[in-house]
């Protein structure tokens, strides 16, 4: 059964990323501090600019969020959704084809790696 998102307002980390507080996530994540941003529930943010690396999205739900730009390419984004989000110019993890970003984007299904 799979989890649903969850506003993780005790994460500092994801508290950091709904209000808004790009640099300071990103200050926090290269001093190595890692939050538990799994099955979060990013709906509608404006996450442009945040530093993936590495990070673990999974589960995660991004509808209609601003991705733009984002280089998700070494985060994992098994199981998240990204229905309706805006993501020009933003680099998946290679292990996901098209087609699995293409129904995502459109219909909300669960991003799964080919492997």
């Amino acid at each position: 059964m799979t989890q649903p998102p969850e506003m993780k307002n005790d994460e500092p980390l994801y508290r950091l990323l709904r209000e808004g507080h790009i640099d300071e996530f990103n200050s926090q994540r290269t001093a190595g501090i890692n939050g538990d941003l799994t099955h979060c529930d990013f709906r509608g943010i404006d996450l442009r600019g945040i530093n993936a690396d590495n990070v673990d999205f999974s589960g995660s739900y991004f509808r209609q969020a601003d991705l733009r730009a984002i280089d998700f390419t070494s985060a994992n984004l098994e199981g998240a959704s990204i229905h309706a989000a805006k993501i020009s110019g933003a680099y998946f993890p290679m292990e996901f084809s098209a087609d699995e970003i293409t129904m995502s984007l459109l219909h909300g299904t669960r991003l799964r790696y080919d492997i």
